[in-house]
């Protein structure tokens, strides 16, 4: 006798389910019920059917009732909604858009009803203007609303995968996009460093990032949609898309007798089945089990999905096969840039207290000689034994396949090891010879066999420089272009011959860019007796896990397509111009170049060294046109440019994620360095601040916040007796050699106990003129001190005055830098007068 099977939902589970279950049954009796007109669809399509990459939206149809009849042979009801099972009878009733409400009997039933949008209970939440996006009818709503009304503007509420592949694709539909994140950072499956960079690639591409805030309410007037958030901030937008996560879709259950997790997933065994006799629960709906950590969980991806709906039909069929676990493997597109992730990431890690070894490497993605290289970043994820517990890649090239790569040894329960044995395809366009799989195995094992010890960039904000030395071993240029606060600089070419440089007594911290110099800084100075710590990733890394986005104002945000303020009559709206598509900042239109410079497939320093070294061989006036693929050297280049006096033409970044840039040689104008705002000369405010007597130091301060009100950019340089003016108030506890305790003794701590350079009178003069000030309403010096700061004056304190008077930096009042003589001279460069007080 056949058997009699009903699934519950097509797409990605049951459509599988289905067809799977007439492949090994001809003759069982199957029968599709499908809420929607459309059984099978691409729903991860539809996204870039809205941007436009996908133009034919034929072409998201996966399979018709009618050609999945013919085919399979199976009874496809679509319209049919399924509002209710009878397990102990084997019934289900269906609510038919024609034929009403009806039963229908089973002999076995698979539930793929999947996951739905989740739609909080806002005010104004009901508006028309406000979509989700979950199948065919959600994507021809919001097409038609862009296309037909012309719609300019959107506001994306939501940050992970449909969110951002939904800004990236309202943006490439031409629209003003802000993108509402409630948490620090985009795709928690991601790391806050990782996400990092696809976030910044969001910004780079125009769309608006704000992070920890939430959606408060909405109001809809004058065809505009009003979205006000929890800090106050009000942004305005003709279309509001709401990605803020899904739940599963399990309210017809709930008088069922299935046993359902706490957020309403269908619980079932490594088999698909429920609690309940001969019925089948797959896809979004489902809770599983993390194939990485053991624990249960619910991932919503279509992979799993159609693995899961195969097996069910199995085990309808008597074959017995089990899903294993979802180990959460994942990819996002966000413009140029890929991120891919697989397994446990960090934050889950820590979360179930599983130890743990972190590593990351920043590779090409083939052979750096050859055309069009470009770096990936890889974070690797080990435990004590080396067994690979997770892995995140972003990059604009062969993400996929190595996070896909590593995806199948943690399926197979592999190890560091497995990946530095793993003969992977090689060819110069294709990869390496040493794959980046491979490379991050090898720093792997480097740190379990004890090579080296790595730190994290979370551990710099610990460090205690009288116990830690911090040492830059990258170029000078690239120390110039920008370090880690607090470290000094010995390139690792010099480390040998500079030992002496090192304090033997503490513990050496080393960073290059991307860590591989710092590997082999570690090495020699490990060797030679020296406790040290490599920063796993190096400069890049530090750089990935301090992003924030932007800072929005908290002024109205309006969209509109010019600079033209949105016509409104109840809310006022900041301007708005859309940026381009494609990052692009440029002032001046070059010339065509008189030399070419192809520095892409380089890692930091490689490029600025080309151009340094081109630009020395050309003359004054004519121009560079230079290509890179190392996404840091977009912000190098303009910090070279300024520091070496050549002018910035141009600069831009390509879809494929290469950096153009256009150079002048020499003639450094004010109309450089696009991208930036330039100093202009004569529009800055420099002062050498020497005395430590309380006249000058408010005469100092006085003249500071005059001139930054009236917007100049101000540096005051601390050096010797005006380092007093400057500390902290309280005694710090810090070691202090024999001559350090003398200055202690003999110098004022603080700004309160600075004396007067004339009538001094034994500290009643000092009294005297903070009572004047108080009487004329003159705010005091420590008043003067902290609007300086709120006003962005730049406040610098001399280094080798510090070290001569044995100072230490965390005597200092919070927020001051430190530097020395070049950091002064190069804001005296670009100021308009400097002052010696």
């Amino acid at each position: 006798m056949s058997k009699k099977v009903l699934i519950v939902g097509g797409v990605a589970g049951g459509a599988s389910a289905a067809a799977r279950l007439r492949r090994l049954d001809e003759e069982a009796e199957i029968i599709m019920f499908e809420r929607d007109p459309y059984i099978s669809f691409a729903n991860c399509g539809l996204p870039y059917y809205i941007g436009g990459s996908i133009q034919d939206r034929s072409k998201l149809l996966v399979q018709t009732p009618e050609a999945m009849n013919k085919r399979f042979n199976i009874d496809v009801r679509t319209q049919s909604e399924v509002v209710s099972i009878d397990p102990f009878n084997k019934k289900v009733r269906v609510q038919n858009l024609e034929l009403g409400s009806y039963e229908e009997s089973y002999d076995a039933l698979i539930l793929s009803p999947g996951a739905k949008p989740i739609r909080p209970d806002l005010p104004g939440i009901q508006s028309s203007r406000i979509h989700t996006l979950r199948n065919i009818p959600d994507t021809d709503k919001i097409k038609s609303r862009i296309q037909e009304e012309a719609t300019r503007s959107a506001v994306v509420i939501g940050g992970g995968f449909i969110g951002v592949e939904m800004a990236e694709n309202l943006r490439e539909a031409g629209l003003a996009v802000t993108l509402i994140q409630a948490g620090q950072q985009l795709l928690t499956a991601f790391d806050a460093e990782m996400a990092s960079v696809l976030a910044k690639e969001l910004e780079d591409q125009g769309v608006r990032l704000i992070f920890s805030d939430k959606v408060q309410g909405f109001e809809e007037t004058a065809g505009q949609v009003i979205t006000r958030l929890a800090s106050g901030m009000v942004l305005q937008s003709e279309i509001v898309l709401l990605a803020t996560g899904v739940t599963p879709d399990t309210a017809f259950l709930q008088d069922s007798g299935l046993q359902l997790g706490p957020r309403g997933h269908i619980l079932v065994n490594e088999r698909m089945q429920t609690n309940q006799q001969d019925v089948y629960a797959v896809g979004d709906a489902v809770q599983v089990v993390d194939f990485v950590n053991g624990q249960t969980t619910a991932i919503p991806l279509a992979g799993p999905a159609n693995k899961q709906g195969r097996i069910a039909a199995d085990n309808v069929c008597g074959l017995g096969t089990t899903y294993k676990g979802s180990q959460g493997t994942s990819i996002i597109k966000a413009f140029g840039l890929t991120g891919a992730a697989t397994g446990s990431n960090e934050k889950t890690l820590q979360r179930l207290n599983i130890a743990h070894h972190v590593i990351y490497v920043h590779p090409s993605s083939h052979a750096s000689y050859y055309p069009g290289a470009t770096p990936i970043s890889l974070k690797l994820l080990f435990d004590q034994q080396g067994m690979v517990l997770g892995a995140q890649a972003v990059g604009y090239d062969g993400v996929d396949k190595r996070i896909d790569d590593i995806a199948t040894v943690i399926r197979f329960r592999g190890s560091v090891t497995d990946l530095t044995e793993l003969e992977l395809a090689y060819a110069p366009p294709y990869s390496s010879a040493k794959d980046p799989v491979n490379m991050a195995g090898y720093a792997a094992e480097n740190v379990l066999h004890g090579m080296t010890e790595v730190l994290l960039p979370a551990e710099l904000a610990e460090r205690d420089p009288d116990k830690v030395m911090l040492v830059d071993v990258r170029t000078e240029i690239e120390y110039m272009n920008g370090h880690i606060e607090g470290a000094i600089n010995i390139p690792v070419d010099d480390l040998r011959a500079r030992l002496s440089e090192l304090d033997s007594s503490k513990e050496i911290w080393v960073y290059c860019q991307v860590g591989l110099r710092g590997y082999t800084a570690s090495r020699i100075l490990t060797q030679k007796g020296y406790r040290v710590k490599n920063l796993t990733g190096g400069y890049k890394t530090y750089q990935m896990s301090r992003y924030t986005p932007k800072k929005a104002s908290m002024q109205p945000i309006g969209h509109e397509t010019s600079r033209t303020t949105a016509n409104t009559t109840s809310h006022a709206t900041a301007e708005y111009e859309i940026p381009a598509v494609t990052a692009t900042a440029a002032s001046i239109t070059p010339k065509a170049p008189d030399i070419v410079l192809d520095a892409c497939g380089l890692s930091c320093p490689g490029p600025l060294i080309q151009v340094k070294q081109t630009i020395d061989t050309m003359q004054e006036g004519q121009v560079l046109k230079v290509t890179a693929s190392d996404p840091g050297f977009q912000e190098d280049i303009k910090a070279w440019a300024q520091m070496s006096r050549n002018e910035l033409l141009q600069l831009s970044k390509r879809p494929d994620g290469m950096i153009e840039a256009y150079l002048s040689k020499g003639n450094n104008t004010p109309e450089a360095n696009p991208g930036q705002a330039p100093v202009i000369s004569g529009e800055g405010s420099t002062m050498v601040v020497f005395s430590g007597d309380l006249d000058k130091a408010i005469a100092s301060f006085i003249i500071a916040n005059g001139a930054a009100a009236s917007g100049k950019k101000v540096t005051m340089f601390f050096t010797f007796w005006g380092l007093n003016i400057i500390r902290k108030h309280h005694k710090v506890p810090v070691a202090k050699s024999m001559i350090g305790r003398a200055f202690e003794t003999l110098m004022p701590r603080g700004s309160h106990k600075l004396s007067l350079s004339k009538m001094n009178m034994l500290g009643m003069g000092p009294r005297m003129i903070r009572s004047l000030m108080k009487s004329k309403n003159v705010p005091s010096l420590e008043e003067l001190i902290q609007t300086a700061m709120d006003q962005g004056v730049e406040m610098i304190a001399c280094q080798m005055s510090m070290d001569l008077m044995g100072i230490d930096r965390k005597e200092l009042v919070d927020g001051i830098g430190i530097g020395g003589v070049g950091a002064y001279l190069g804001r005296a460069e670009q100021s308009g007068h400097n002052l010696f007080i």
